[in-house]
Parts: C-alpha cells; structure tokens; sequence
C-alpha cells in the first residue's frame, strides 16, 4: 500500500473511532453480517462496533474487489 494511502486510510479510520456513525454515505453495514465497510478512495476498511464497550475492531483493509473475500 502505499505511503500517501496509508495516511489517508490512518486519518479516516481515527475519524471513525471519533464518531462510528458521523461519515455517512461512506460506511455501511454490510448485508448478513455484523460487520461494516468503510470506502476511501478504492479501499475498504472491514470492522465490527461494538458500541457497548466503546470497540472500534478493524477486521480486514484491502482493495475493493478482494476486501469482501
């Protein structure tokens, strides 16, 4: 991945932590699963909330036609 990428990604991901449900279009939950997906640029950021105890647990970042495998 990329350096510039990855900065994205780190920036995006530190804005999720700050408010799970504050980016909008750009997070869903993903169908049959407890899981959601963050979209920047073409990455995905896989990760499950746990809102109970204030959990942010990052599952899986890839490209977007391989992150869902």
């Amino acid at each position: 991945m990329p350096a510039n990428v990855r900065a994205l990604l780190i920036g995006k991901i530190r804005l999720l932590a700050q408010g799970p449900h504050a980016l909008g279009n750009n997070v869903s939950k993903l169908t049959g699963r407890n899981e959601f997906r963050l979209r920047v640029q073409d990455w995905r950021v896989i990760y499950r909330l746990f809102d109970d105890r204030m959990v942010l647990l990052i599952i899986k970042i890839g490209v977007r036609g391989d992150v869902y495998r």
